[in-house]
């Protein structure tokens, strides 16, 4: 069996989220478990989805 090396990459965009790019595996907090490749965290603090980004920054006029 070949194990997979995959880097997992982490960028502050512009105005923007936290993105997370690699093999992801998110637990909820009930222990459901979802596997994902992508999700962008909110640093904005105007999500209505936290920890998640719903977009809310645009609106917000967000800077960082």
């Amino acid at each position: 069996m070949e194990i997979k090396t995959v880097k997992t990459k982490v960028a502050f965009l512009k105005d923007g989220p936290i993105e997370v790019v690699g093999v992801l595996e998110i637990s909820g907090q009930y222990g459901e478990k979802e596997t994902t490749e992508t999700v962008h965290f909110c640093r904005c603090g105007h999500s209505k989805n936290k920890p998640y980004c719903d977009g809310s920054h645009k609106a917000a006029g967000f800077k960082g």
